[in-house]
């Protein structure tokens, strides 16, 4: 194989590593922090390590696409597996902050993260479904600058939240709080707008008969 093949073949599995890391990172997150939740008296190294690890998945959506764009590997199995890895963060980590919240008697609190949480499996459906209709058409599934943005958003606040929910130090208060979770609720709806409009036409096409079926009838 030649040099420069080869080293490409790195890249290509560094990056996909990369982005695939945030599955084993959230799920991490995900026990370790029901772990800490439950437990009357936790280790001191669980929650720190928990931090880590929603930190780490978050800082990998960051860099999988920088480097995937620098060193020239951008493929459309990166293309699908970012979105589902984003899931992933998203399904795992949103119930979890509901649950939390309600555990520790925020219950205000917890209804908001139960809205967010429905907004954002729903976007994550409906961009689902979308791209699915627009792959018919061969419709590129990369995204757009509005996920992208919603995830360089998002991915930090879910983090944040989890820090003002079990962090031992008080660092914000709830109005804070919910003024970052308007952002990120706003952003999402914002995300919802666009990638409808870009795969609108193609859900247009979708509804159309067929041609061979329009010369049978």
């Amino acid at each position: 194989m030649p040099h420069h093949a080869m080293n490409r073949t790195r890249s290509l599995y560094f990056v996909t590593s990369l982005t695939l890391a945030r599955v084993p990172l959230v799920f991490a997150f995900f026990i370790g922090a029901l772990v800490n939740s439950w437990m009357a008296t936790p280790p001191s190294w669980l929650f720190p390590f928990c931090v880590a690890c929603i930190a780490m998945a978050a800082i990998t959506d960051l860099f999988d696409g920088y480097f995937a764009r620098k060193l020239e590997v951008t493929t459309t199995l990166g293309a699908y597996a970012d979105p589902f890895t984003d899931k992933v963060f998203y399904l795992t980590t949103l119930p979890l902050l509901v649950f939390i919240a309600a555990k520790n008697g925020h219950m205000a609190h917890s209804t908001v993260l139960a809205c967010f949480t429905v907004q954002f499996l729903f976007r994550d459906q409906w961009v689902s479904f979308m791209r699915s209709i627009g792959s018919l058409h061969n419709a590129s599934a990369k995204a757009n600058w509005s996920g992208k943005l919603r995830t360089a958003i998002n991915f930090p606040l879910i983090c944040v939240v989890y820090l003002f929910e079990e962090s031992p130090v008080h660092f914000a208060n709830m109005q804070i709080i919910y003024a970052l979770e308007a952002v990120g609720l706003g952003i999402n709806m914002v995300s919802i707008y666009i990638y409808s409009r870009y795969y609108w036409p193609y859900l247009k096409k979708s509804v159309q008969p067929d041609a061979a079926e329009n010369g049978d009838q």
